[in-house]
């Protein structure tokens, strides 16, 4: 670690420690600020574990949903988010006013909303899930409920899948998840044979279809630490790299790049 990065480290720490602030790290951070964090994860857990912390300030490194789910959980705690401009696609993608019109539309349906929303979203849901949770929530509802989801058309497609719903979906998505390559997934798997892929459920269902693993940012983590193996193919966030190989520095991470669009080479 060079001199100014170890000056940078320890002049914000020693602010945090002044100012009584925790700083939290969602796993698509960049490495050099998930490695000042005091805790990563994604939103939902950072925002749950802020609710056990002793702290007057908590600083929250992620996109502003995030900040806001934090803030719900933390009402009464000072949360900052370092780039106010730091924005989400999938968030934007559903305004709560756009919302609100399409629920007007369909009045006999319930909003099932993924976490990945603005507060003013969430006002409108029924019941918020998770990219982990989003199954067993569903499985539970009432077999004959007509049920909107949204923000995210791929995971929502997912959902019905696993689930055998016909939810109504909202045609959302995260640029980064939406964007990855099946063409140069299916020339990684051919130059890795056996090599398992990981993928988020945000991503596109014929990436998911050529998928060994499907699971949330944590589970894909998750199953990297336990996994015997020590090769795996990577479709979600870049972000998740950095962890993936400080709980496993043995191991290989391949991550699958983006379709190339015109005018970028």
């Amino acid at each position: 670690m060079d001199l100014k990065k170890k000056e940078y480290i320890y002049k914000i720490k020693s602010l945090a420690r002044e100012k009584n602030a925790v700083i939290f790290a969602h796993y698509y951070t960049r490495p050099e600020i998930q490695e000042i964090a005091d805790f990563i994860g994604d939103s939902l857990a950072l925002a749950q574990q802020a609710t056990r912390v002793q702290a007057d300030i908590l600083v929250m490194c992620g996109v502003h949903f995030m900040g806001e789910t934090m803030k719900i959980l933390c009402p009464d705690k000072k949360v900052l988010i370092p780039d106010m401009n730091a924005g989400c696609s999938l968030a934007d993608s559903c305004k709560a006013a756009d919302l609100a019109a399409f629920k007007a539309q369909h009045p006999d349906h319930m909003v099932v909303s993924y976490v990945n929303t603005s507060a003013d979203v969430k006002a409108l849901t029924d019941v918020v899930v998770t990219s982990s949770n989003a199954k067993k929530i569903v499985d539970q509802l009432p077999a004959d409920a007509k049920i909107i989801f949204g923000p995210d058309y791929n995971l929502g497609s997912y959902i019905n899948s696993v689930t055998g719903r016909n939810m109504l979906l909202w045609n959302g998505a995260c640029h980064v998840h939406s964007r990855f390559s099946l063409e140069a997934l299916l020339k990684l798997k051919a130059e890795n044979p056996g090599v398992e892929v990981l993928a988020h459920p945000e991503c596109k269902a014929p990436i998911l279809a050529v998928s060994d693993v499907i699971g949330s940012t944590k589970a894909l983590l998750e199953h990297t630490i336990k996994s015997p193996a020590k090769r795996f193919i990577i479709a979600t966030e870049s972000g998740i790299l950095f962890e993936m190989q400080r709980a496993c520095p043995d191991k290989e991470f391949i991550p699958v790049p983006p379709e190339m669009t015109e005018g970028v080479g």
